[in-house]
């Protein structure tokens, strides 16, 4: 009898002992997912992952992909994620990076810098590509138009504003008389920035003298002789001259030689003056574009490639290269670099 007990008290007791684990595991609800590469879903249950294939290494595309990646993440959170790859200003790496980002099938392609847009759109016509650190995207044949891209091809232009670049040599040196353009000639968007330059600075009334670099082995040869021959220099936004800054300014600082530039960060790596894009701004747009086009479903041929506003232009001027050569800054000037700060 005892026996009979004892074995229906232990049968009662595991029976229990399988309730209360059933109820602690009711109590600590359904278990997190082990973490996976793919990131946390969005909102729509869905995770991203973005190639980005940026031309070469140097501060203002540096800032474009910071800021794409910036928008990204506050928009989609743990849900997306970057595939980075540099491509050392190299054409065939862009498109080894290219092909690899199409083999991987990632969502969609960042392209930073035109040769980078140029070797995406090569590899695939359905992948959607947002460009940003572009000048043209028409005429280096990336859209079938600016206003209407027609294709899986859209984003930022970094359209340098050369008029008010023409009045700030204007105003920074009026003296001067003789303006020569360097620029990369393998480089489309350089190449479209340095024709309108010439058009803007001959109708102001100054004498143009075109000098262009192939590679960075002929920028030191190609500064110098047009330091030689002219008053200033004016340089676009150009990927190579930009990774090249402390040459043209060893070279253009020893023979008093303004330097104007298209952008921002090639006056502070050794340039003279600028209005500028600012290029981290630049990159946030092209990602809030990359969003409506994963989370909202637009398709890039239908989304105009978008262009800075005036407003958003910002002065910068080297105070270290002014004094150097001899220039004094206007107080109108001088007003304006106080009120941005």
């Amino acid at each position: 009898m005892m026996k009979k007990l004892a074995k229906l008290f232990a049968a009662a007791l595991a029976i229990s002992m399988l309730f209360a684990l059933a109820a602690c595991g009711q109590q600590g609800g359904t278990q997190s997912p082990a973490p996976s590469d793919s990131g946390t879903p969005s909102a729509n249950g869905k995770t991203y992952k973005i190639g980005i294939v940026q031309l070469v290494e140097h501060n203002a595309l540096d800032k474009a992909t910071e800021g794409f990646q910036a928008a990204l993440k506050e928009k989609l959170g743990d849900a997306v994620s970057f595939d980075y790859q540099n491509a050392q200003g190299e054409a065939t790496n862009c498109t080894t990076i290219a092909t690899k980002f199409v083999n991987d099938g990632v969502d969609l392609i960042l392209a930073n810098a035109t040769g980078a847009a140029q070797a995406s759109a090569q590899a695939t016509n359905t992948i959607p590509i947002v460009g940003v650190s572009i000048t043209d995207y028409e005429v280096a044949g990336l859209v079938e138009s600016n206003e209407a891209p027609g294709r899986n091809v859209t984003g930022c232009s970094d359209l340098s504003p050369i008029n008010e670049h023409v009045k700030l040599i204007q105003q920074l040196c009026p003296d001067v008389k003789k303006v020569g353009i360097v620029y990369c000639s393998a480089e489309d968007n350089s190449v479209v920035q340095a024709e309108q330059a010439k058009t803007a600075l001959e109708a102001a009334g100054y004498t143009v003298a075109i000098y262009t670099a192939a590679d960075s082995n002929e920028v030191q040869t190609v500064v110098t002789k047009a330091c030689g021959e002219q008053d200033a220099l004016y340089i676009p936004t150009d990927n190579l001259f930009a990774s090249n800054m402390q040459i043209v300014k060893n070279i253009a600082m020893q023979a008093k030689i303004p330097t104007f530039c298209g952008e921002e960060n090639m006056v502070t790596s050794g340039g003279f003056a600028t209005y500028s894009v600012n290029y981290y701004t630049l990159g946030y747009q092209a990602g809030l574009m990359a969003y409506d086009i994963l989370a909202n479903g637009k398709a890039p041929a239908s989304m105009p490639i978008q262009f800075m506003e005036s407003a958003d232009l910002t002065l910068v001027i080297n105070k270290d290269v002014a004094k150097e050569i001899g220039v004094k800054i206007p107080s109108n000037l001088e007003s304006q670099l106080a009120e941005q700060n």
